[in-house]
C-alpha cells in the first residue's frame, strides 16, 4: 500500500474533506474502539502543546493503539546533536506512524519524505497545522450544517497564525467570504491574500474590531497573538490586547453565529463570552478528538467503509 501522510491542507480535495467529515462522525458516535490494537502511535513535540498533543495520544488511545513519543525535545538526542533525520528514522523502527510539532516551517514535510512510515503534521512554525484545520472544518460543518458560501471573520494575529493559513486554503473549495480583522503588524501575509485572488476566495480586511462590523459573520475565528513568534517584544506589547471579543459586541450577531478559537486564548476572548450561546470554543477542541482518530485511522489505510462496519466498538 502506498504510503498515505497528513502534512498540508492544501492538497486534500474538496472530496476528501467531506469524506473526513463523515469519518470524524462516526467516531463521534463512538470513539472507544479498538481497530488500531497492536498499532503504535509516535508523537514528538518539538514544541510546547497542550490540546493538541493529548488529543491525538487520547484518539490513539480510545482506538485501541499504544503510544510512544516526547513532549519536551530537551530530554531527547537532540540535545546531543542528533539530527531531525536520524530522530525520524530511529522512531519510525518503533512506531506505525507518528505525529509531529515542529518549530521549523516545512519540518513535517521533509519528514515525510524520508519516514518509511505515515506522517502526521502536528504544526510547524507558522506554515501550516491541518489536523487543528479539520477539527475547525469538522466544528464548522457541525454547527453551520454546511461549509457552503459561510462569512467568516478571522481576528487577531493573521500573520504568524498557523490555523488561519490553513483554514483559508482548505475553504478555497466551498466558495466563503472571508473577512481578516487584524493591526497592520499582524495583518494577513501577501501570499495568502494572493492564494485568495488566485483561487477566487473574496476576502475583505479591517482593522476596526465592533459589534457593527461582526453583525453578518456565520463564524468568528478568534486567534491569540503568539508572544512565542516576536523577537521584538515591544512589538508585542503594543499589539497584544488590540482585539478583545466580549458579550456586549454580540447583540446584533447572527443566531446561528459561533466563536471558534484554536486555544489557548489569553485575553483576545473575555470571560464573560463563555456562557454566550454563541460560544463554541470548547466544543470545538473536543471535536479535535474525533477528527485525530479520522486522521490517524486514514493515513494506516483505514477507510470509512471499515469504520462504518467495525466490530470492536466498546
Amino acid at each position: 500500500m502506498e504510503k498515505r501522510n497528513f502534512v498540508n491542507i492544501d492538497h486534500l480535495s474538496k472530496e476528501k474533506i467531506l469524506y473526513m467529515i463523515q469519518m470524524a462522525q462516526e467516531f463521534e458516535k463512538h470513539p472507544n474502539r479498538e481497530i488500531l490494537k497492536g498499532k503504535v502511535v509516535a508523537t514528538l513535540f518539538f514544541e510546547p502543546s497542550t490540546r493538541t498533543r493529548l488529543s491525538f495520544e487520547t484518539a490513539a488511545n480510545r482506538l485501541g493503539a499504544r503510544v510512544i513519543g516526547f513532549a519536551d525535545p530537551k530530554i531527547t538526542s537532540g540535545t546531543k546533536g542528533e539530527t531531525l533525520k536520524d530522530t525520524i528514522l530511529m522512531v519510525s523502527n518503533y512506531a506505525d506512524v507518528i505525529a509531529m510539532r515542529h518549530y521549523i516551517e516545512g519540518a513535517a514535510q521533509y519528514a515525510s519524505e524520508i519516514a518509511p512510515i505515515p506522517i502526521i503534521n502536528a504544526g510547524d512554525g507558522a506554515h501550516q497545522h491541518p489536523s487543528q484545520c479539520m477539527l475547525d472544518l469538522y466544528t464548522i460543518y457541525q454547527t453551520q450544517g454546511t461549509l457552503e458560501n459561510l462569512n467568516i471573520y478571522l481576528v487577531g494575529d493573521l500573520k504568524y497564525g498557523r490555523t488561519v493559513h490553513s483554514l483559508i486554503m482548505a475553504m478555497r473549495h466551498f466558495n466563503p467570504t472571508f473577512h481578516f480583522i487584524a493591526p497592520k503588524e499582524l495583518a494577513m501575509p501577501a501570499e495568502y491574500k494572493e492564494y485568495c485572488r488566485k483561487h477566487g476566495i473574496k476576502f475583505i480586511e479591517h482593522t476596526a474590531f465592533n459589534e457593527k462590523i461582526i453583525a453578518d459573520a456565520d463564524i468568528i475565528y478568534m486567534t491569540r497573538v503568539q508572544k512565542e513568534r516576536f523577537s521584538d517584544l515591544m512589538e508585542y506589547e503594543r499589539v497584544k490586547n488590540v482585539y478583545i471579543l466580549k458579550a456586549d459586541m454580540l447583540n446584533s450577531a447572527r443566531e446561528n453565529m459561533k466563536i471558534l478559537h484554536p486555544l489557548p486564548r489569553v485575553n483576545e476572548i473575555a470571560y464573560d463570552v463563555d456562557d454566550n450561546p454563541h460560544a463554541y470554543y470548547i466544543q470545538q477542541a473536543r471535536n479535535g478528538l474525533y477528527a485525530r482518530e479520522a486522521i490517524i485511522c486514514d493515513v494506516l489505510g483505514i477507510t470509512l467503509e471499515g469504520v462504518k462496519n467495525d466490530k470492536t466498538i466498546l
